[in-house]
């Protein structure tokens, strides 16, 4: 496969390094990138304000919604949107948001369930990014300034908010290797060297 012609999603461990490996991938292929540019086209696209949008960024609907939100048969129904969850609303924009910019053409694009949303696209190239909790804590102390008590509090946090984000929206189980095509442990890998093998493993794929 032509990896410059892959629309490649990267679902991500707090702290392995998916948005700085994502950057990298797409620049190195000259493909766009999105990651939190998704947050903007959504709330362009819906109306919903953005830091509304930020402050629910890969975060699993509360329990308390979960039966009303069940009840809605499809997400995808555009015609519901009024009538769901602000939550549910913001998937559904992102949802749209992440179709839309798979639609132009190759690009690489970072969480936010895209692997899911874009299951049926014939030249999708699915990753998950995953590493040793240590290099993950060091990676988040440098990242966000913060000692390794704090770091250490916040992988565990947004690990369990993205699982539960995406376990509820793409009806699935978060990091298990059966959804993605590649699993990759980023230990000990800088993003370029980490680019130059994911680029050798599509380039390797069959058509």
């Amino acid at each position: 496969m032509d990896a410059g012609k892959a629309i490649i999603t990267i679902g991500r461990e707090y702290g392995s390094g998916g948005s700085d490996i994502g950057k990298a991938l797409a620049g190195k292929l000259g493909v766009s990138f999105y990651d939190k540019e998704i947050l903007s086209l959504a709330a362009q696209e819906s109306g919903i304000c953005e830091e509304l949008i930020q402050n629910h960024d890969e975060k699993p609907v509360p329990s308390y919604l979960f039966s009303l939100v069940r009840g809605v048969s499809d997400v995808a129904q555009p015609n519901l949107a009024g009538e769901m969850p602000l939550n549910h609303r913001i998937f559904m924009a992102q949802f749209k948001a992440i179709t839309e910019v798979a639609s132009k053409g190759p690009c690489v694009i970072v969480g936010r369930c895209a692997d899911y949303v874009l299951k049926e696209q014939p030249n999708l190239v699915s990753i998950f990014l995953y590493a040793d909790l240590a290099a993950r804590i060091e990676r988040t102390m440098k990242k966000q300034n913060i000692d390794r008590g704090e770091a250490k509090e916040l992988v565990h946090k947004r690990d369990k908010q993205r699982q539960g984000y995406y376990n509820f929206f793409a009806d699935g189980n978060w990091g298990h290797r059966s959804n993605y095509q590649l699993m990759f442990d980023t230990t000990g890998f800088t993003p370029e060297s980490a680019t130059d093998a994911i680029i050798a493993f599509i380039t390797s794929k069959a058509e």
